[in-house]
């Protein structure tokens, strides 16, 4: 008499997520967090920021940012940590790969920023609110992780150029990094102000070309009275 065989168990896939919010346990979950507070940063400043806020922001609960973080202090750290850090660190590469030639220096400096703004569009906004205005919640951070290397660095270059001749006389090297600033960071901060102002789309291109021109005939030593 013929027994029945018991059936081979069959290989079951694991289910696939669903499309919709990450698990709580996800890989996406913790960057998206990030991402969502660092636009909340970007636009109402780190003070005028809460949890509740950007929790609206990424779609989830208050609940869930303190299971990650704990605390608006140590979600403003990862952002610091993880966002603006690698950002200001791929800068400082970019400028390390010219070498000594003060010129090359502006340029790399210049394009890099654009460069950075197009790939990171809350970098500008960040910077001039939570860095450069007095009061930011992130510039002792920036002082003490980094410090005035990056600024020196280029204030060095500008001198001994201009000991060479090779740079205007009547220009402060110093004052050259601060001209650096204002001739990037703060325009790609006001750009949508200047495309409703002049109808126009200026990007990151437009703004860079302009800077470069100006940087280019300013520094000129025969410019010099």
């Amino acid at each position: 008499m013929a027994t029945d065989k018991p059936h081979a168990p069959r290989h079951r896939s694991p289910p696939r997520r669903a499309p919709g919010r990450p698990a709580l346990d996800s890989p996406e979950l913790r960057p998206r967090l990030i991402d969502a507070a660092i636009a909340c940063f970007a636009r109402d400043g780190i003070a005028g920021t809460s949890l509740r806020g950007i929790a609206a922001h990424a779609g989830v609960t208050p609940a869930l940012l303190n299971y990650y973080f704990g605390s608006k202090l140590a979600l403003r750290d990862a952002v610091f940590e993880e966002r603006l850090m690698p950002a200001v660190m791929s800068l400082r590469e970019h400028l390390a790969e010219v070498g000594d030639d003060h010129r090359a220096a502006a340029q790399a400096f210049v394009r890099g920023v654009f460069a950075l703004v197009e790939i990171h569009p809350w970098f500008p906004s960040l910077w001039v609110r939570e860095v450069l205005c007095e009061g930011g919640a992130l510039r002792e951070l920036l002082l003490a992780r980094i410090g005035p290397e990056l600024p020196q660095l280029l204030a060095r270059r500008f001198a001994d150029a201009q000991r060479r001749g090779q740079l205007n006389a009547d220009l402060d090297p110093r004052l050259m990094v601060v001209s650096l600033i204002g001739l990037t960071l703060f325009p790609a901060a006001s750009a949508p102000i200047w495309r409703q102002i002049f109808q126009a789309d200026i990007g990151m291109d437009a703004l860079a070309s302009h800077a470069l021109a100006l940087l280019g005939h300013g520094m000129d030593p025969h410019d010099a009275n």
